[in-house]
């Protein structure tokens, strides 16, 4: 009968423990990172280890030959619980990882060319300098940050510029990395998803009050950096709101007859005049131009400012539409 001491240590505060029996340094087989589990049966090994139930949290698997593993969790509804587990440079070309749930793990230079990893739930696993060519990676879980982005968030509220500047380089790497694959892949709303990532934590690694990190922060504002149409259409619908609030204060000519708000007036009457400046600044803004309404004195200069960004917006609007259809 195994003693206590015959036991894996393996222990994590949330209560999961191993229970393999133990080797000279107090770890199982799976669990000791000084050993390098390159063997050529240690990919079937370790699926027979996962399929009778062994502890699969915190396995040491850095630089691990699993070419064609299938961890595959069949007939469930998960798949096995990797948490916290070192892949570092593992070899896992070709393995099928399906709906495996592998947050805080490393998958750090990990080869997964050809891996299928759909479904994998990848909250705040390191995936940096994963090589993802091939890899069928539908619906896989990053979560709203990945780890990278996390640390450099963390280092810049104590103050570590230089550190949260290299984190942020690192995120930018990992979804620039991701992005490729989902586009070889046809899996292009992801693959915007990604680039827009990338180009926000380009952004960070930018001087604070530079004029390319202000720019680049209008043009994700305004379209999301041509990811987000809709945000185009909710400026363009604010920005005549605007113009057509200003216009009932500064005043609009019809029919000889200037039209300006004015607390003498009935409610309806303001009501009315709203309304004529929310048709003139629809007309404005789309450049049609009909020529009932004229501008005065300082509704001229807003009326110039409104056409030139509304001939723009709609012109962006149109590349950022059609970029996103003929995906």
């Amino acid at each position: 009968m195994e003693t206590r001491d015959d036991i894996c240590c393996y222990h994590e505060d949330e209560g999961f423990s191993c229970s393999e029996p133990a080797g000279d340094s107090g770890l199982c087989y799976w669990h000791d990172p000084r050993i390098t589990k390159n063997r050529p049966d240690d990919a079937k090994r370790l699926e027979a280890y996962a399929q009778s139930g062994g502890m699969m949290r915190g396995l040491a698997l850095k630089r691990a030959n699993l070419a064609g593993i299938d961890l595959v969790k069949h007939h469930s509804k998960t798949g096995y619980d990797m948490s916290f587990c070192e892949l570092y440079r593992a070899d896992l070309n070709g393995s099928h990882l399906f709906n495996l749930n592998l947050e805080n793990a490393s998958l750090m230079k990990a080869d997964l060319r050809e891996a299928n990893i759909h479904c994998a739930n990848l909250l705040n696993c390191n995936l940096l300098g994963a090589k993802w060519r091939g890899a069928r990676i539908e619906n896989i879980k990053l979560g709203q940050r990945i780890k990278q982005e996390n640390l450099a968030i963390q280092a810049r509220q104590v103050g570590e510029r230089d550190i949260a500047k290299d984190y942020f380089e690192q995120a930018e790497e990992i979804y620039r990395d991701l992005r490729k694959a989902a586009e070889k892949e046809g899996l292009f709303t992801f693959a915007g998803h990604c680039l827009r990532q990338e180009l926000v934590m380009r952004r960070q690694q930018m001087p604070k009050f530079s004029c390319a990190r202000v720019l680049s922060k209008a043009t994700d504002l305004f379209c999301g950096y041509g990811e987000a149409p809709l945000r185009v259409i909710v400026f363009s619908a604010l920005f005549i709101l605007i113009c057509a609030i200003l216009y009932l204060f500064t005043g609009l000519k019809f029919d000889g007859t200037v039209h300006v708000f004015s607390a003498q007036h009935d409610l309806a009457t303001n009501v009315s005049l709203f309304f004529n400046c929310i048709y003139y600044s629809v007309v404005t803004f789309t450049t049609l131009g009909y020529g009932d309404f004229t501008p005065i004195g300082l509704s001229r200069a807003i009326a110039a400012m409104e056409a030139f960004t509304g001939s723009f917006t709609i012109a962006l609007f149109v590349v950022v539409f059609v970029k996103k259809m003929t995906r």
